[in-house]
């Protein structure tokens, strides 16, 4: 439809499951036509909104919906720094949206758009954490159960709880962790449950950077003969380096990238073929247009996706991943944590997951709406980020 322009551009926060969502909603000047994005940053809701609503809604007001690749290339640069996570979240939320605009228009899903379907359904991973082996195994087969043929293992949570730490007197408040005894432990865990459930189910493992880079290579050589799916976050971001050393030395799949800002963070990784698997909080690097691009850049490397896939993304940023899920030829795996029924009546239309694949609506764009009614019965809530404040056994600042 020629000349449809944007109306209006509003940040919509909500917190069905508790955890803090962004939701952009682009109003077009088609009576009825509009379009919901992500913009998920938990930790920081109130700036993103303030991006959205003080920011992006004057920059773009009465430019035509069709233009997505030059409006995000104009958000991108207009702060003039850029790929941070405020402006990233913001600009990803308008992307989506207007994504889903043009699949409206087009009176297609959004996978039709991308080029169609190379699957029916994307194949999902659960989480399975507990407080002692035994209860990490019974989620397990529970998953097992219901159709779930890849699960996450962790034991304790990341970095596992802690106990027996000798520390010095004055240590401040934080969520306290040892490396060597997380990696211990996760050996022990890795090797109950391939001794417990066999061979047939799909094993990973998050490391969430909790351990120094030599520590990191031990760990991965010690894993690679329980045969995991992959292993995740093996290293922060500031050590990618070390993947070449990881690389030669062992044959354990390797995924790496949640913290990631910018596309070209991966640059090495996928050329060097250093990963097999991106893990990409897709709202981070600022929505479709640039993960279809990563994907696709790839796909040449033999290099698979693995979109981020946690609470803290909200359920139409759920329907974006599967979407791209289905689009790619180079699909990997789709990590699912699952929607309570408050997230499915803020936001009808929601993915769905059945025997372990999730499926999108067939409706036009994303296929996701918002109650907007509804939405504010779930307020955001404001306070102080406690888990990210990990430390060490000595009191020791580190990467959570």
């Amino acid at each position: 439809m020629a000349g449809v322009t944007i109306r209006d551009i509003r940040a919509i926060c909500t917190a069905p499951a508790g955890i803090n969502l962004i939701v952009v909603k682009v109003e077009t000047s088609e009576p009825g036509l509009y379009g919901l994005g992500c913009a998920t940053f938990a930790y920081r809701h109130r700036l993103v909104a303030a991006m959205v609503d003080d920011y992006l809604k004057p920059l773009l007001l009465g430019r035509a919906v069709a233009d997505i690749s030059d409006i995000w290339e104009t958000v991108n640069h207009n702060a003039y720094w850029r790929n941070g996570p405020i402006n990233n979240n913001a600009l990803s939320g308008l992307d989506m949206a207007l994504w889903d605009i043009k699949g409206k228009l087009a009176g297609m899903p959004l996978y039709d758009l991308l080029g169609g379907r190379c699957r029916p359904a994307a194949r999902v991973y659960r989480h399975a954490n507990g407080a002692t082996l035994a209860e990490v195994a019974a989620k397990v087969r529970q998953y097992m159960a219901e159709g779930v043929t890849h699960v996450r293992v962790q034991w304790g949570g990341y970095g596992g709880q802690a106990s027996g730490m000798q520390q010095p007197d004055g240590v401040l408040p934080g969520a306290y962790y040892c490396p060597d005894q997380y990696m211990r432990r996760t050996i022990e865990l890795l090797a109950a449950m391939r001794e417990e459930l066999g061979e047939e189910v799909e094993l990973l493992h998050d490391v969430h950077e909790r351990l120094a880079p030599i520590q990191a290579l031990g760990l991965a050589k010690a894993l690679e003969s329980y045969r995991l799916f992959f292993l995740e976050d093996l290293l922060p971001p500031e050590q990618v380096p070390w993947f070449r050393t990881i690389r030669q030395q062992c044959a354990t799949p390797l995924a790496m990238g949640e913290l990631f800002n910018n596309p070209m963070e991966w640059d090495t990784l996928i050329r060097e073929r250093l990963i097999d698997f991106i893990r990409v909080h897709i709202s981070q690097i600022g929505g479709i247009t640039p993960a279809r691009k990563l994907a696709t850049f790839c796909e040449a490397s033999g290099v698979r996706t693995a979109w981020h896939g946690p609470g803290d993304v909200s359920p139409v940023g759920h329907a974006a991943n599967v979407h791209l899920d289905l689009a790619s030829p180079n699909f990997g795996i789709q990590e699912w944590s699952g929607l309570n029924d408050a997230l499915r009546e803020v936001f009808p239309g929601s993915p769905e997951l059945c025997d372990g694949f999730v499926t999108v609506s067939e409706r036009p764009g994303l296929g996701v709406d918002i109650d907007e009614k509804a939405a504010a019965r779930f307020p955001c809530k404001d306070g102080v980020t406690t888990w990210t404040q990990t430390r060490w056994p000595d009191g020791t600042a580190f990467t959570p």
